[in-house]
């Protein structure tokens, strides 16, 4: 009794205080202005390119959750012409999975922190319901990084990413930009349009993260059918560092539960 009082009143503020740091130096790694801060936030370049070949390469700057620059370069197969194209100057493009990821971050430190220094704790249970509710932010944070967005094909035709370029992408090509684990993937579809005449069987493709040779849509009353696929990435360091943090916090959390759920069974147990 004795052993769970001292858990309870110390042991449980010291794991608050531990996950705290951990999950403030996540929401760190994000490099987001906070309220107030008003300071810049630092761009950083990364180039995306798969090794032995040279089919796509790209160069984007990333500012927080914003791709503000992307230079695509893409040769086509068919006779090696090479085409480039650019964010025009006065376009960014949000990646809502980092924005999300961050707020789920502070939504977890918030409840860390919505008590006070002193508050004590009364029951197991109440530990395990703090618990409880900051592992379902931080899996949530971790997940949006996780677990790109399935888009069917007409989705990434008609979403604003297809206006961001200059010169005007082709009506032959696609673009996707996404967030998978620590890695910036960008994706290049490129299309070859049906004949009404064609004797194929028309399917059109449901969602998906990553849409294969073969797959086909229809868009602005034209159908289309994907010839070629490039995926190039690059890692993204203090993505990773953020995924770790996650990780730690959530074993850290489960601890706590554990022990929790050991004196609890005895301790919060009244037969009826």
């Amino acid at each position: 009794e004795e052993e769970f009082k001292w858990l309870l009143q110390e042991e449980v503020h010291a794991v608050l205080r531990q996950l705290q740091d951990i999950l403030k130096e996540a929401s760190r790694r994000f490099a987001l202005p906070t309220s107030g801060s008003g300071g810049a936030v630092k761009q950083e370049n990364f180039v995306l390119s798969t090794s032995g070949t040279d089919q796509v390469k790209g160069v984007m700057t990333l500012q927080g959750d914003a791709l503000c620059q992307a230079d695509v370069n893409l040769k086509m197969p068919r006779n090696n012409q090479l085409l480039h194209f650019a964010f025009r100057e006065d376009k960014q493009w949000k990646l809502q999975q980092i924005q999300d990821a961050r707020n789920h971050v502070n939504q977890a430190i918030y409840l860390l922190m919505n008590r006070d220094v002193n508050y004590q704790f009364k029951t197991g249970l109440e530990v395990l319901k703090l618990m409880d509710a900051v592992m379902l932010q931080l899996s949530r944070a971790r997940n949006r990084l996780t677990t790109p967005a399935t888009l069917t094909l007409p989705e990434i035709a008609s979403s604003g990413l297809t206006k961001m370029f200059t010169p005007v992408l082709p009506p032959d090509i696609l673009v996707n930009f996404y967030i998978n684990l620590n890695k910036l993937c960008l994706t290049v579809y490129q299309l070859h349009m049906l004949q009404p005449s064609t004797t194929k069987n028309f399917k059109p493709a449901g969602g998906s993260v990553l849409h294969n040779p073969g797959a086909m849509f229809e868009f602005g009353s034209q159908r289309y059918e994907v010839s070629h696929v490039h995926k190039v990435e690059c890692v993204v360091p203090w993505l990773n560092d953020a995924l770790v943090f996650f990780t730690v916090s959530l074993q850290l959390c489960q601890q706590l539960k554990d022990k929790i759920s050991v004196f609890s069974s005895y301790w919060n147990y009244r037969p009826y």
